[in-house]
Parts: structure tokens; C-alpha cells; sequence
């Protein structure tokens, strides 16, 4: 699917669906109609019999005249303008792509809005709308029907005469498809099944993303990675009969400040010996939306050619019960040689995360960002709409909040306050995997803190974000791609 934008005056562009977008506060309504209808030689029918105000996420389909260049118009209410934001254009464009594809339509046109100021970023945002809502995920489908049956929108086109928007318009739509591209990678890897995608075509997918896209991929087997003491990897692949992999990403000169990202890569967890319920286990394919978010990030940001030095740090595993597996019980040396109990082995992310982070050192970082599906207790606490956020540096965790708002990967910010620390306390060994029943994602976010070197860390857990019970305006049930938008936009301001 292509984005593109098309320099072009409202009655001249021709397309199978022209979609408008109007304000809801009376006077602003009344003059966009009124502008839209004489550049036009129409009468916008839904607006005469009160169909159409221009509410937020309202919709209504015209017909034009015979000769108009468009024949078919869409209508798209966008709330009212004193309160217009970046994520309501998102979800004003979703609609518009969204009733394209309903309507069988190859090409949609969005004309665009005035944009006073921001002005590359709302036709950033109109575009990522527009692009990410159709996405879908139907490799698998040998018979499309519904939603999925001959309606495949093949162009999304941008168009403005604005003398100001006409000057960044080409530039900020091809940065988004780069950005949306990204992201359904992202998606793709996390909504593939468990027998498409495990430690190793993961390493692959890696490698394949890093030659089409200009960054490194180098790939450690069981081997190198046993080699290098690295307990929670080895000992939590122990159950499968996929050997584990870590997969190391690296872009960008390694003069200037080296930013390190980690990505939590269970490529499928049944919980081990400590096994999850039946229910709903299909959804832990996806338990690697934190390593699928990295590759992404490396995509877009490689593809951008951001002037940054970034790392990639993606262990890999896959989740097993078996004759081999680990028991509770059972202690484990990690990478910087720190020993932990494992309590439980449903709580494996943190045990594979540890040796990342530990490793992480070694590149000297600046910072450190984690992203992993880590815990079920941050989706209590936060439900689908942000992720967990917790660390070591406020700065740090302010610059992702204020990315994470202008994407709308909001995330939010939880303590790691020391009286925690000793929920995590063992007998035995150095520390626990698991901290009990209370605040399940602030004792994960401890535990690893206890693997963190000197540098600045940020650890965000995407568990509710990065998997959706219910598909939302611009992303379907399934894997999200969570983090790429999010880590995209804060990498843009990294020096």
C-alpha cells in the first residue's frame, strides 16, 4: 500500500473515494460546508437533513454529480476544532480508510484540513491513521471474506493547495510510511503463530530486517551464549526443543551517546512448569512484542537514517514444559554473575531480560530502554490503554512520556520505591523472580533493576498495550506494534 501526496485544488482530484474533514463548532462547520460546496458545485444532502454535524468519528457517504472528478464523497466529522489533536486526526483519517476499504475503493483521497501550526506533524498523524487501520493480519486466510474479500485499498493520497502544507506534504507522508511500514512489521511478527515464528526465524527476521533496511544483525546460538554465563537465557529454553538465540542489533556510528534497547524475545510461553491455563494461552505467540518492537524501531530509524548510534538486545527463547525445564525452586546464575531463584517459571521474561541488561553494559549506554509483555499485573493496573513505565532517571522517563503522548503510546509512570525491594528478597540466592500477590509489576520492574549497570534506565512493560482483547481504531485484535511509533518519535530528539 502506498502514501503519497498529490499538490492539488479540491475540485480536480480525482479518486474512487475523496474523503473531507470537518469540524463540529457551529460557525467553523457552517464555513467549511459552505467552502467545500462551492469548490465542489454540490449540495452535501446529509448536512441538509441534519445527518452530519461533524461530531467526532461521525461519518456520511455522497454521491456528486455526473463530471465531478470524484464520484463518491465521505464526509468525516473531526469534533470541535478548539480541541483538535494529533490522535483525533489518527482516528478521523481510520475512518475515511476504513469505509474506503468497506466500499471496495483502490484509491482514497484525504483532503486535507487547514493546519495552522504543527503543520508536518497532523498530516504525519492524518497519514499514520489512515495507513495503520487497514492493516490486517491474513497470511493464513485461503478464503477471504467479509472485510478481507477484493477490498484492498492499493492508495492512500494526501492532498493540500496550502502553501505551507504543499511545502512539507511530500516529506512528512514518505517519513510516515516509513514509520507505518515499521510498525505492521511489528505487528506481523507478533500476531504469527508459534510454529512461524520461534528463537530462530525470529534471529532470521532480524537479519532479513537489517539487510533491506542498512543496520547489522549478529546472531549468538546456544553455544556463545552458554559461553557467556548467560543462566536465564539457557536455562529457561531448557524445556523446548528450540535452542535459544541472542540476537544483538546494531546502527549508526559508534561515536556519541550509544542508546541500547532490550527486547523481551518469549517467542511462545506456556508459563514452563508452572504452567498458564488453556484459556487464552494462544495470546503468548505474542510474549515477543517487546523483541518485535526493537526490529521495528531498527527499521524505521535506519530507513530515516537518524543521525544516532543505537543498539539492539533481543534474547530469544521459547517457553517450555518438558524433562528438561527449570522447577521452582531451582537458582540461576546470570551474565554479570548475580544468582536468582526462580519461584516461579511463568515469570521468565525477567530471568532472560536480566542477561540482556547485564550485557547492555558493555556498549558503555547512555541509556537503556526495555520493552517486554512482562507481566499480567500491569494490565490490572492499567488495562489496554498505556504501558507501565518505571526506571531510574525522571529526565529520561519525562522525554518517553512526552513521545509517548504525541503518538498515543501513552505510558505511565510507576514506583519502584525501596520498601519494594524486599518482596523480591530470598533465602537462597541473590534475588526472587517472583514478589507475591501485591504490586506484581512494580516486583518485576525491581527485579531487573538488580541487573541494570550504571547507566540511565527506562523499563516499559506493553503487556496490556502490545496484545488487544478488542481491536481499536487503528489497529486490530491482536499484537499492536506498540513502541516503534513511541520509540521512533523519541529517537528523533536523542543526541
Amino acid at each position: 500500500m502506498r502514501l503519497t501526496f498529490r499538490r492539488s485544488s479540491l475540485s480536480r482530484i480525482k479518486t474512487d473515494l475523496l474523503a473531507l474533514f470537518l469540524h463540529q463548532d457551529e460557525r467553523t462547520f457552517k464555513k467549511e460546508i459552505a467552502e467545500y460546496s462551492k469548490k465542489l458545485g454540490a449540495r452535501f444532502s446529509p448536512v441538509d437533513a441534519g445527518d452530519f454535524s461533524g461530531k467526532e468519528g461521525e461519518a456520511a457517504l455522497v454521491y456528486l454529480q455526473k463530471g465531478s472528478a470524484a464520484r463518491r464523497l465521505l464526509l468525516v466529522g473531526v469534533g470541535e476544532s478548539r480541541n483538535a489533536t494529533l490522535e483525533k486526526y489518527r482516528r478521523a483519517a481510520a475512518v475515511a480508510a476504513k469505509r474506503a476499504r468497506s466500499l471496495k475503493a483502490k484509491q482514497v483521497a484525504l483532503y486535507l484540513p487547514p493546519l495552522s501550526s504543527h503543520v508536518a506533524e497532523g498530516m504525519f498523524a492524518f497519514a499514520e491513521g489512515a495507513y495503520l487501520s487497514l492493516y490486517r493480519f491474513d497470511k493464513y486466510l485461503t478464503k477471504k471474506s467479509g472485510a478481507n474479500a477484493n477490498s484492498k485499498v492499493e492508495e492512500i493520497v494526501l492532498c493540500s493547495d496550502k502553501p505551507r502544507m504543499v511545502k512539507v506534504g511530500a516529506s512528512a507522508i514518505q517519513q510516515a510510511q516509513v514509520v507505518c511500514e515499521a510498525t505492521c512489521l511489528a505487528r506481523d511478527l507478533s500476531n504469527a503463530p508459534g510454529n512461524e515464528i520461534y528463537p530462530e526465524t525470529l534471529a532470521e527476521a532480524a537479519r532479513q530486517s537489517a539487510e533491506r533496511s542498512g543496520y547489522t544483525a549478529t546472531v549468538l546460538d546456544e553455544r556463545e551464549i552458554k559461553d557467556l554465563g548467560m543462566g536465564g537465557i539457557v536455562g529457561v529454553s531448557l524445556g523446548s526443543s528450540r535452542p535459544p538465540r541472542l540476537i544483538i542489533l546494531e546502527y549508526g556510528p559508534s561515536s556519541g551517546k550509544t542508546m541500547v534497547l532490550v527486547g523481551k524475545g518469549v517467542t511462545f510461553d506456556t508459563g514452563g512448569i508452572s504452567i498458564k491455563p488453556s484459556a487464552g494461552m494462544a495470546e503468548m505467540k505474542m510474549d515477543m512484542a517487546g523483541a518485535a518492537a526493537v526490529i521495528g524501531t531498527f527499521e524505521a530509524v535506519a530507513r530515516l537514517k537518524l543521525p544516532i548510534h543505537l543498539v539492539g538486545l533481543i534474547p530469544a527463547v521459547e517457553n517450555m514444559p518438558g524433562g528438561n525445564s527449570i522447577r521452582p525452586g531451582d537458582i540461576l546464575r546470570h551474565f554479570d554473575g548475580k544468582t536468582s531463584e526462580v519461584d516461579n517459571t511463568d515469570a521468565e521474561g525477567r530471568l532472560i531480560l536480566a542477561d540482556a541488561l547485564a550485557y547492555a553494559e558493555k556498549f558503555k549506554p547512555a541509556a537503556v530502554i526495555d520493552l517486554a509483555t512482562l507481566t499480567g499485573a500491569c494490565v490490572v493496573a492499567l488495562g489496554h490503554h498505556a504501558s507501565g513505565m518505571m526506571g531510574n532517571d525522571e529526565n529520561l522517563m519525562g522525554r518517553l512520556k512526552k513521545a509517548g503522548d504525541k503518538t498515543y503510546e501513552r505510558v505511565w509512570p510507576l514506583p519502584l520505591y525501596d520498601e519494594y525491594e524486599k518482596l523480591i528478597k530470598s533465602d537462597v540466592a541473590d534475588v526472587k523472580n517472583t514478589g507475591g500477590r501485591w504490586a506484581g509489576a512494580i516486583t518485576a520492574g525491581w527485579f531487573l533493576k538488580k541487573f541494570v549497570g550504571n547507566y540511565k534506565w527506562v523499563h516499559l512493560d506493553i503487556a496490556g498495550t502490545a496484545i488487544l482483547e478488542e481491536p481499536s481504531d487503528y489497529a486490530q485484535r491482536g499484537g499492536s506494534g506498540v513502541g516503534v511509533r513511541l520509540l521512533t518519535e523519541f529517537l528523533k530528539g536523542w543526541k
